[in-house]
């Protein structure tokens, strides 16, 4: 028997409103963004940035991206396009054609945070607002975590079109840290030592319709714990951004990777670049997909502030923190914003 109703079991059972767990207090709830208003924003509201541009050009923007949202959309990036499609296929057919009593099977343990397998809750405590969302998550580097025994069979190539998302994922990865790092004039090499050997986790999200989208929340209001995260949509608008106070709707571009500034790569670069705070939407009429990969520290690293960017003129502006305590205080206290980044901000 199952402890935790399955968002997708709900929205397939034509319920007309909402349980009052998926409810979303007042000052929470969804507003419709900017780029939906009477004088819409431009569309891709997030910077577009060209991968095959020369290095200077990535780099100067690369860095404005960084410094003013935290978040951005890379083209031309050498993954294959055929591979951004396959995983998006893997995932919805898993969703949708693989029955109820199969996806059980690999349930994640809904009582520990960041379990692999197919859930609905993030937050292993019980009085939290629950996200209208599904999910399945695949621990996949370092490869002694990765074992592709633990996802599903069906479709019989679900196991390697995940295992080589992974592959190519982690050297983009690498690639715009690389980028980054250079932007800040730090040694190429600067930010991804900090952070060390990735950590990386896929999850592929499912969003099924919502009867009331106006009181949920898909996924509520946080930036990313780790390092960097690469997330890919489908055809069907939902992610969110926080800019100066208002949340913009990101545009899908099918052949676009999106890019999020994570917290540790905010301390690493001393708050010149920002974590990006995001949020994902529901609606009434269409299920949404988005796969997100998420590199993060070995939980025993201590992130602080890169040397070369600290000073007398220019003080740590973030006391350092050993990941794993991060990350506990993360799940303990739940995301809500970018708190748990602020709780480590030094006095000025």
């Amino acid at each position: 028997m199952e402890a935790i109703t399955r968002v997708q079991r709900l929205a397939e059972a034509g319920i007309r409103q909402v349980p009052p767990q998926y409810i979303q207090p007042l000052d929470q709830r969804p507003i419709k963004s900017k780029s939906e208003s009477p004088s819409p924003s431009p569309p891709n509201n997030i910077p577009l940035i060209d991968l095959s541009k020369q290095s200077e050009s990535i780099k100067c923007e690369i860095g404005q991206a960084c410094r003013e949202w935290g978040a951005f959309h890379v083209i031309n990036h050498g993954v294959p396009l055929e591979l951004l499609h396959q995983i998006r296929s893997v995932g919805r057919s898993f969703f949708e054609q693989c029955p109820m009593p199969e996806k059980l099977k690999y349930s994640c343990d809904s009582s520990s945070a960041a379990s692999e397998g197919y859930g609905s809750k993030m937050l292993a405590n019980d009085d939290s607002v629950l996200d209208w969302r599904d999910y399945f998550d695949h621990h996949t580097l370092p490869l002694s975590r990765r074992n592709p025994s633990n996802w599903p069979e069906s479709p019989p190539n679900y196991r390697r079109v995940v295992a080589e998302y992974s592959d190519k994922m982690e050297a983009l990865a690498v690639k715009i840290l690389k980028y980054m790092s250079e932007s800040l004039g730090l040694a190429p090499s600067c930010i991804k030592d900090a952070v060390g050997d990735f950590y990386q986790n896929i999850t592929i999200s499912y969003y099924p319709p919502c009867p009331q989208p106006e009181l949920t929340l898909g996924l509520q209001s946080h930036s990313d714990m780790g390092a960097i995260t690469l997330l890919i949509q489908d055809d069907v608008e939902g992610l969110q951004v926080l800019k100066d106070g208002d949340w913009i709707t990101v545009q899908p571009l099918a052949d676009a990777i999106v890019v999020l500034l994570a917290d540790q790569t905010q301390i690493i670069t001393n708050g010149e670049y920002i974590s990006s705070q995001h949020q994902a939407i529901t609606n009434a009429s269409k299920a949404r997909l988005s796969v997100a990969t998420f590199h993060d520290p070995a939980k025993t690293v201590k992130i602080s502030p890169a040397s070369e960017l600290v000073s007398k003129a220019s003080p740590p502006r973030y006391r350092g923190v050993v990941y794993k305590d991060y990350v506990s205080s993360w799940y303990t206290k739940g995301p809500d914003g970018k708190r748990n980044l602020d709780a480590l901000l030094l006095d000025s």
